[in-house]
């Protein structure tokens, strides 16, 4: 049995749907709540536009960088913080204690964050939210040069759920060569397991990196192993963690330019594995559509994977788009595409399960990210059951 500190994986994070429907204005929020057992005051808000993703793509904000104009990240490309297309095309506003605002940009055309069409209802959202701290964060200051120095960020971290946002800046200096990292303080309580990274500042178009224990085991080398949450490339290398994994205290980052750049900002967000709650890992596809099955130890509610081996993109499924089996459509991370229909997996009461011969569960293999509806047993001996 799978038991857990957390019975309610809401308080932590939430998927919420909603539709366009333009009581926003450029000038005023459409606040949007969430439905989940709890209250949750996000901390990370990653929105997709369902029905039109061509100018918005996939956008992401956060509270320790702030919302409002000029904030969003896009994790279909490579910009910098506010590009492309924001604020022209609406964002994030305000957070508050059970969910967050939106407002409307300049544009009305297709890709608004409140679009209403007409007919039948606006565009359809989906926004997946994670608590950190309350944007309350801590501070290091830079310290040491070359190998071992200490990189000067803010943080906040929520170590029950096990995620934190991280704000760093590059202290790649002189001293860092290859095999050498300096190191930035995540403040949870163990070391992370999943990590993405993506520069801010503006003028530099640095790709999104994500680094994680679960492509160290794909060959037993933690360092110059990492994917590309903006683009669907295999599994590369380059001196990204100077063959060093995250510990309880640091996440080392080498002498690449991706993710230490000198005196460059950098966001980053870090999780590690709670049982019943949070599972990173690889699975291997069989080419099947009777697909491998992937234990979790709890209902998913967010299930996002990508291939190591081949040009496949980050496909991502949720408990709240369709919610049943196995009407579950994907969306993709890494592209401007729409909501596909095409029917690929099932959510069980202790993991998922593919339903397609191809990606994402072709005879390769993949690492994935996932996050609990329910428990499979809760820490008072109540099981979930499949949806």
């Amino acid at each position: 049995m799978a038991y857990t500190t957390i019975d309610d994986p809401t308080a932590h994070f939430q998927v919420l749907t909603y539709r366009g429907d333009s009581s926003s204005t450029t000038t005023a929020d459409r606040t949007l709540t969430n439905e989940g057992t709890s209250d949750l005051q996000p901390d990370l808000v990653w929105i997709a536009n369902r029905d039109s993703n061509t100018n918005s793509g996939q956008r992401w904000w956060d509270s320790t960088r702030g919302v409002g104009e000029n904030k969003g990240l896009t994790s279909s490309g490579s910009n910098a913080e506010g590009g492309p297309n924001d604020p022209e095309f609406g964002y994030v506003n305000t957070l508050h204690s059970d969910g967050f605002g939106v407002r409307a940009g300049s544009n009305d055309s297709n890709g608004r964050w409140t679009t209403d069409r007409g007919e039948g209802g606006g565009d359809k959202y989906v926004a997946f939210q994670w608590k950190a701290n309350a944007a309350s964060t801590a501070s290091v200051t830079e310290s040491g040069s070359g190998d071992g120095g200490i990189n000067a960020c803010t943080y906040q971290a929520n170590t029950t759920a096990g995620f934190s946002i991280i704000k760093y800046t590059g202290h790649r200096g002189s001293g860092i060569g290859d095999n050498n990292h300096t190191n930035v303080t995540h403040g949870l309580s163990s070391a992370p397991t999943f990590v993405i990274i993506k520069n801010l500042t503006t003028g530099h178009t640095l790709p999104w990196i994500v680094l994680g224990a679960a492509l160290a085991e794909y060959d037993g080398a933690f360092a110059n192993r990492h994917l590309k949450l903006n683009d669907n490339s295999v599994r590369d290398g380059g001196d990204y963690v100077a063959n060093t994994a995250p510990s309880s205290d640091y996440v080392f980052v080498g002498n690449n330019n991706d993710v230490n750049y000198d005196g460059l900002e950098f966001i980053m967000y870090a999780w590690h594995e709670v049982q019943g709650y949070s599972k990173f890992g690889t699975y291997e596809g069989n080419g099947d559509a009777d697909g491998t099955f992937v234990y979790t130890g709890f209902r998913p509610a967010f299930v996002i994977t990508k291939s190591v081996d081949s040009t496949s993109s980050w496909y991502m499924f949720d408990h709240k788009r369709e919610g049943y089996n196995v009407d579950n459509d994907p969306l993709e991370a890494d592209s401007t595409a729409t909501e596909a229909t095409t029917d690929m997996i099932d959510f069980y009461s202790n993991g998922f399960k593919l339903r397609i011969a191809t990606d994402p569960n072709v005879a390769e293999t993949y690492a994935y990210m996932a996050f609990a509806e329910q428990p499979f047993v809760t820490s008072s001996g109540i099981p979930a059951t499949a949806r």
